[in-house]
């Protein structure tokens, strides 16, 4: 297995679909770093040689943040948020959604599971 930016390559796929297990790297981001390393998109890791898994661990680290320092700005951006207490920041700290999304029927995702609520017992006559 290769190893890019601490996160083992699968050696099986091709270089534009493995470049997309290191986190922060998507499809078109893999595609403009091996540009930059002058390695075909379609070339499975497995044959890749020395200088190029050297040409692309080089451009990664120079020109992306990826992995551990990426989520760590993100969680920065977060607590950022939600210290000046912005509306995301309120949104974020109550677990609900950010964007706009209704709460009425859907949101599971961020509210978790359903919490049932007892009904009132009606008074007796």
């Amino acid at each position: 297995m290769a190893r890019i930016a601490g996160v083992d390559i699968p050696r099986n796929k091709h270089g534009e679909i493995a470049l997309t297990y290191i986190f922060g790297i998507g499809r078109s981001t893999a595609q403009k770093i091996l540009t930059k390393a002058k390695v075909a998109w379609d070339k499975k890791v497995e044959d890749w040689n020395d200088d190029e898994l050297k040409n692309i661990r080089d451009v990664i680290n120079e020109q992306f943040k990826v992995e551990g320092s990426l989520r760590s700005e993100i969680s920065m951006n977060i607590k950022r948020l939600m210290d000046i207490g912005s509306y995301r920041g309120i949104r974020h700290r109550q677990g609900l959604p950010l964007r706009g999304q209704t709460t009425k029927n859907n949101a599971r995702t961020r509210k978790g599971r359903k919490k049932t609520v007892a009904n009132k017992k009606k008074a007796v006559k």
